[in-house]
């Protein structure tokens, strides 16, 4: 019985201090890689703390090789409501903040 008793023990430090190692590790290893930013014109500003966010791209076409923009929508968080329509933004990728959110304003390049 005390046999028992004493390998439990021993087994329940190990398992804890593996935990604290891990925690420890992990808070090292956290480090979160670099974020995708974007350049665009704010196109509307309706919505209360969002803006919708116009980006422009230009790649070459796939057969023809012809320069052609590509025009994509963001929906991005603006927690100040500062930023206004037809100003020229940068948006910075972040967790989902609801359906559509998954950008936030980072700065007013142009007004």
């Amino acid at each position: 019985m005390m046999a028992n008793e004493i390998r439990s023990g021993e087994a329940e430090a190990s398992s804890t201090s593996t935990i604290a190692s891990r925690s420890a590790s992990g808070s090292a290893e956290g480090k979160r890689g670099t974020r995708k930013t974007r350049v665009g014109e704010v196109i509307s500003r309706s919505m209360n703390k969002t803006i919708v966010v116009r980006t422009v791209t230009r790649v070459p076409h796939a057969k023809f090789g012809k320069i052609v923009k590509q025009m994509k929508k963001f929906y991005a968080h603006d927690e100040e409501n500062k930023a206004k329509t037809g100003d020229t933004v940068r948006i910075m990728e972040t967790r989902p903040l609801s359906k559509l959110k998954r950008w936030r304003l980072v700065e007013v390049v142009q007004k």
